[in-house]
């Protein structure tokens, strides 16, 4: 009973949200006029990745199945997103880890992947926990400096993210002995969670705190890394599909992402002939996120702002919950020099998602440009809290501590 004590103690310290030291963030500065007039800051990128569309809502996609994403495209798209990732092996030994360990306890290996995607950042990291760690899922990772678990290898640690993941799934034991610390907290001290989440949207609130879209930020990385290559054999199936069948929105989203690869590798064009496939998928599924989504972005990429923006309307309308429409919609909102919009869509995005650097670097932007200083010091000291990391966040906390007035000597 003693033991059972201790560790129910340890766990709900560990379970406890903490909040950010704003130390840093909360000193007051005096800045240097002169400086402060040729400082230009460094806007973090739009995030401009298209999804596929789903046959499924989120909320209906399961945790334990098979992986639909073959180990080949999650390795192309852990190469496009982070051509160096911060990994203990190989991208394609990280991904078949993945696969194995997911595989052998039921467990959807390229979806488990994608979870450790959003707590890696694609394994860039520039949080609490360090690479060094082998921890692909912000295992004991609590928050306020706290780094959580170490692993002595990226197998150990890919299985204990599994054994974790199995722990809010299934009441059935793993297959091999248990690495995970806490499984064995989580199976005699939560039963409120052991084995009931059956669907990834089931860890929001459960797995991250508030993580209130947790889920449905895992599905859509999902998405994205299903997404088809623009090569011409691709193109052909598609232009066959349409042909030979009764055309579906999900038909033209598909072709309309061939066409969106091929424009990445060069052909405007093709951006062009992906935007009229998005169109006639949101004619034939006006509801469908991703085929609007994929329309604003594929419009953003031509230049097409205004008509982006838009989009990003409509598809906010539908989904008041979509991140990536509010951050990308605060980003043209913010090169229009409409601040206050740009601002209130940032901070709807770290609503949803608290610990998103970029967004609170987009604010000390807009804040900068409104010439409240102060304020725009806080917001790059506390990106710089979320991720350290972040290249862009490192560069505009720099250039705002170079605007602080130096003190007289004595």
């Amino acid at each position: 009973m003693k033991l059972k004590r201790f560790l129910l103690v340890i766990f709900t310290m560990l379970m406890v949200v903490t909040v950010i030291n704003t130390t840093e963030a909360a000193k007051k500065v005096k800045f240097d006029k002169k400086k402060l007039a040729t400082a230009e800051f460094i806007d973090a990128a739009s995030k401009l990745n298209p999804l596929i569309m789903s046959k499924e809502a989120p909320e209906l996609i399961t945790i334990l199945g098979d992986a639909e994403a073959t180990q080949g495209q999650m390795v192309h798209y852990i190469q496009k997103r982070n051509p160096n990732p911060l990994l203990n092996c190989t991208v394609r030994q990280i991904v078949q880890l993945y696969y194995e360990e997911a595989g052998r306890e039921g467990i959807r290996a390229d979806i488990a992947l994608c979870q450790a995607f959003k707590e890696t950042a694609v394994f860039a990291y520039g949080g609490d926990v360090d690479p060094s760690q082998n921890n692909y899922c912000g295992l004991g990772a609590t928050g306020n400096h706290e780094p959580g678990l170490k692993f002595e290898s990226p197998q150990i640690g890919v299985r204990a993210h599994i054994q974790h993941l199995l722990a809010y799934t299934s009441t059935k034991p793993p297959k091999v002995a248990i690495v995970d610390p806490r499984y064995a907290l989580v199976r005699d001290f939560r039963k409120d969670i052991f084995g009931k989440a059956t669907h990834w949207t089931d860890l929001n609130g459960v797995w991250a705190v508030p993580g209130t879209y947790y889920g449905q930020d895992i599905i859509k990385l999902w998405q994205q890394a299903l997404m088809p290559d623009g090569s011409n054999e691709s193109l052909m199936a598609a232009n066959r599909n349409i042909k030979l069948n009764a055309p579906t929105a999900e038909m033209f989203v598909y072709r309309g992402l061939v066409y969106f690869a091929r424009g990445e590798a060069g052909s405007d064009n093709d951006y062009y002939n992906a935007i009229d496939d998005f169109e006639s998928a949101t004619i034939l599924a006006p509801n469908s996120t991703a085929a609007l989504y994929d329309l604003a972005i594929t419009r953003e990429k031509i230049g097409k702002n205004k008509e982006a923006i838009d989009t990003y309307n409509k598809l906010i309308e539908i989904d008041n919950e979509f991140t990536q429409a509010f951050y990308n919609r605060g980003r043209l909102k913010l090169l229009n020099g409409k601040y206050d919009e740009a601002i209130k869509d940032f901070e709807r995005v770290l609503e949803l998602e608290p610990r998103t650097a970029d967004a609170r670097n987009e604010i000390g932007i807009a804040h900068f440009k409104q010439k409240l200083y102060q304020e725009a010091y806080n917001d790059f000291s506390e990106a710089l809290e979320i991720n350290d990391r972040n290249e862009t966040v490192i560069a505009n906390k720099q250039i705002i501590d170079s605007c602080i007035k130096k003190k007289k000597k004595s």
